[in-house]
């Protein structure tokens, strides 16, 4: 039994940075005024003849804390923010554009990269990565931006266990930067592991095509199955801070090895359901004729050519060749 408690989501603290330009004037100040004060201090102690000594420690301290002031620098595009990291505590989000200046120690990178050749690094040919990857791992920087995820064709059996081949668009955006950042390894990566397994999910929850029982199916209820594909996708990736736009289908298939004898199992649904139109409807012409000849007393006819009439009637409104009609001059009793 496991009984140590699951770790709290993390929540996304919003912050603000420095503004750039007036720290970049106050840091190319302190630079160029260390630089100066050590000159003048060696001109001064060449002056006196005497040794400056410690003295020129302080513009040495100046002109290395100067230094190690322009590592705080860094630039936002819009709908792009940056997590604020400093030995590895989590200090806040910055989301507004433009050029700003923060705590030098702040972390560059938010993670490590996975390994080459690993599930977690690896790309799907139709979602391309947009992730920033530095040399040491994953960039702090995350976009804010909507994207799309297009999977692959993936073979799987739907409701009635008939083989089918799926495919869907997922566009998605970061919502929350910390969960995205800490609360999974690689948010890309979990977004599409995560779609695909709710596209085999959802294509497992519904028939192909409808059969004879009247429920939805990938087919013909797509608002429908777009609308349970997003609910479902929205539950996993919640845990990553990430936001559903939109999910549909984009590609359904029956699988190669069935793709024949399903079409003929449609081309004789089609068929049926078209016969049954054409009878019905010409069952209720030939009852509207007899009824209409009744009633304007047109001809008195027995059972016997009633039942010649209907016959003729239907093989000329249900036979697929045009009809050749035959005229009797005689009568129908011998």
């Amino acid at each position: 039994m496991n009984t140590n408690p699951a770790k709290p989501a993390s929540n996304e603290m919003q912050t603000n940075a420095v503004g750039g330009w007036p720290m970049l004037f106050f840091n190319l100040a302190l630079v160029i005024g260390a630089v100066a004060w050590f000159i003048w201090l060696i001109v001064q102690a060449e002056k006196s003849h005497e040794d400056p000594g410690l003295l020129l420690a302080a513009p040495i301290l100046t002109e290395i804390v100067a230094v190690i002031l322009l590592k705080g620098y860094f630039t936002l595009q819009p709908n792009e923010s940056r997590v604020l990291i400093l030995f590895g505590a989590y200090k806040g989000t910055v989301r507004q554009s433009g050029f700003w200046w923060a705590n030098p120690f702040y972390s560059r990178i938010r993670g490590q990269a996975q390994p080459a050749g690993s599930a977690g690094s690896e790309t799907s040919k139709a979602g391309n990565r947009s992730a920033v990857q530095t040399p040491g791992g994953l960039s702090a920087k995350i976009s804010l931006r909507a994207r799309n995820f297009n999977s692959e064709r993936l073979k799987v059996n739907d409701k009635r266990g008939n083989p089918v081949e799926i495919a869907a668009v997922v566009v998605w955006r970061v919502e929350d930067t910390a969960k995205a950042a800490f609360d999974v390894d690689d948010f890309e990566s979990y977004v599409h592991i995560q779609s695909e397994s709710a596209i085999r999910h959802i294509a497992s929850l519904y028939p192909y095509d409808r059969g004879e029982e009247h429920e939805p199916s990938l087919r013909e209820s797509a608002d429908e199955v777009a609308t349970a594909l997003k609910k479902e996708l929205q539950e996993r990736l919640d845990k990553a801070g990430v936001v559903i736009e939109e999910a549909r289908l984009t590609h359904l298939a029956y699988a190669s090895e069935i793709a024949q004898a399903m079409l003929r199992r449609q081309q004789a649904e089609a068929v049926i359901a078209a016969r049954q139109k054409i009878v019905h409807g010409a069952v209720s012409m030939v009852e509207m004729a007899l009824r209409e000849l009744s009633e304007k007393q047109v001809v008195q006819l027995d059972e016997e050519r009633k039942a010649s009439m209907v016959s003729n009637l239907l093989v000329v409104l249900c036979g697929e060749a045009e009809v050749t009609p035959v005229v009797n001059t005689g009568t129908l009793y011998p």
